[in-house]
């Protein structure tokens, strides 16, 4: 009989408390995922953008907080568990609100561009809001050997009705952000806009004791280390984050050093520099910055133009 009881008792695989631990594993997982790419974006170039770099570090600090927090809640801790889901989901949903407007209509003067990174984001994002309202409203467990209940309380013991209604409305919201992010992403650039039209536009300031070349609003120009002078080595999300400048050159720059062009993949003419292809860099907001002299990103080096050499 012992044997028979313990045999009914394991039966199964997976206990009733399972579907939840599944829940609470698998939203840990893409609360880490999403801040381990938002750690990556920080790490390769976003700490250098003005306040976007350090909001990008406490969504970091955030994300990895709150897995944390709903790993390690749940079991008797119902109502801990529920608050920590509910404010990772929130968290994965406001982050994605966050992305959807810089692409959209720019933060802090930041415009987003499509990126592969960001694409995968979104993604994780909608799925961990939808794992975490899941969690947040998955029924208490039983209490163990048939002990009597505790009092109910709402977040103890959700009401069936207002559950239901509580995942009709997260389900809403599930697909209406990832219908939003296909829109976004549909109508984002896949890079920034030209650093400037023709070679004339060029022209010089002093940065931090520097004469480096600028277009011709004044943002600065970079050169990256992998080129040759007459190839580019930056395309796809390279080319997103460090836009091209492209355009003729003219006869006379007035610049001291010489101002050429190579062909690019597609046809596009890049004005290059004494033999160095130029760009600007995504995370200059304003002129005078030079927020992307002596990165390493994208698989090289990354400085400002000096007027002459």
């Amino acid at each position: 009989m012992t044997a028979a009881r313990a045999g009914q008792r394991h039966a199964g695989p997976l206990g009733p408390g399972w579907p939840v631990l599944l829940l609470r594993v698998a939203g840990a997982g893409l609360l880490i995922a999403t801040g381990a790419i938002h750690l990556d974006l920080y790490l390769t170039g976003y700490r250098t953008i003005p306040t976007i770099g350090w909001l990008f570090l406490l969504q970091v600090i955030a994300a990895f907080a709150l897995a944390l927090a709903v790993l390690v809640t749940g079991g008797r801790h119902v109502i801990a568990g529920r608050l920590a889901a509910a404010a990772g989901a929130g968290f994965a949903l406001a982050t994605l609100g966050g992305y959807l407007l810089s692409v959209w209509i720019g933060l802090f003067e930041f415009k987003e561009v499509r990126t592969t990174a960001g694409i995968v984001a979104g993604v994780i994002e909608v799925a961990a809001f939808a794992v975490l309202a899941a969690l947040a409203l998955a029924p208490a467990p039983a209490p163990a050997g048939g002990a009597a209940a505790a009092p109910s309380r709402f977040l103890t013991q959700i009401p069936p009705a207002a559950a239901r209604a509580a995942a009709t409305i997260a389900a809403a919201l599930a697909v209406a952000a990832l219908v939003l992010l296909a829109v976004a992403e549909a109508g984002a650039s896949s890079s920034a806009p030209a650093a400037t039209s023709t070679g004339a536009g060029l022209k010089t300031t002093v940065i931090d004791g520097t004469t480096v070349l600028t277009n011709a609003k004044g943002f600065t120009l970079y050169s990256f280390a992998p080129d040759t002078p007459t190839v580019s080595k930056c395309y796809g999300s390279c080319a997103a984050y460090w836009p091209p400048v492209t355009g003729t050159a003219p006869a006379s720059s007035g610049l001291p050093g010489t101002v050429g062009t190579i062909t690019r993949t597609g046809g596009a003419r890049q004005l290059t520099y004494n033999g160095h292809p130029l760009y600007t860099y995504i995370g200059d907001s304003a002129p005078g910055q030079a927020n992307g002299n002596n990165l390493n990103l994208n698989g090289g080096l990354w400085h400002e133009v000096p007027a002459s050499r």
